[in-house]
């Protein structure tokens, strides 16, 4: 997604300064940016249906038995290991609880033992790709993409050489199940499914007129 310079103008996005490129940009225009193979990546308001999904997945695995130490947050960041650079902001991520006494805003990867993805109706296949691989090289040891555009979802596993090397798929209406050590079942029979946005369908028509 292309955004104008504005208060960045002066800023020139380069390798050891993106991220805080990124935080000018965010700070500015309220978008989510994220930092992906040396590129930003930024993210407009997420949609009602998205953050339905995201609500439901958070309280079933709130409601679930967790390993010790362990909890879900929203809206942390995580860094790619030895990277001045990459980082991605998942959408609900399985951290250690001492993260919430942390002053950082990057947690460290290798701490990360689930990152969840919600798929917002304006991204592309390529970048979902390079998203998942990003965590395949951060070897976050799942990762599980949910997609409302067409109802599935996916759950990579077993990160290595810089790709998942398992990624079972599944629609809406059938159950994940997250391996040891999480070891616990995710229901997502009543996940929404996009629809088109009435604002966005008179915004089109406006631009048309």
């Amino acid at each position: 997604m292309a955004v104008s310079p504005g208060a960045w103008s002066h800023l020139r996005p380069r390798p050891g300064n993106l991220r805080e490129v990124a935080k000018r940009i965010e700070a500015t225009t309220g978008l989510r940016v994220q930092i992906v193979g040396g590129k930003l990546v930024m993210s407009p308001t997420p949609r009602g249906k998205h953050a339905g999904v995201l609500k439901r997945l958070r309280r079933q695995i709130e409601g679930s038995v967790l390993p010790d130490g362990l909890d879900v947050y929203e809206v942390s960041s995580i860094a790619l290991p030895e990277d001045p650079d990459d980082y991605v902001t998942p959408d609900l991520v399985l951290l250690p609880v001492e993260w919430e006494e942390d002053d950082d805003w990057l947690a460290a990867s290798e701490d990360a033992a689930l990152a969840v993805e919600v798929i917002s109706q304006s991204e592309k296949s390529r970048e979902i790709r390079d998203k998942a691989d990003w965590y395949a090289v951060a070897r976050v040891p799942l990762l599980l993409v949910v997609d409302p555009r067409n109802g599935t979802w996916a759950l990579h596993t077993h990160p290595d050489n810089g790709a998942y090397q398992d990624v079972v798929p599944g629609k809406f209406g059938e159950s994940v199940r997250l391996p040891a050590p999480l070891d616990l079942e995710i229901t997502t029979d009543d996940l929404p499914v996009y629809g088109a946005s009435p604002r966005g369908r008179r915004e089109d028509e406006e631009r048309a007129e």
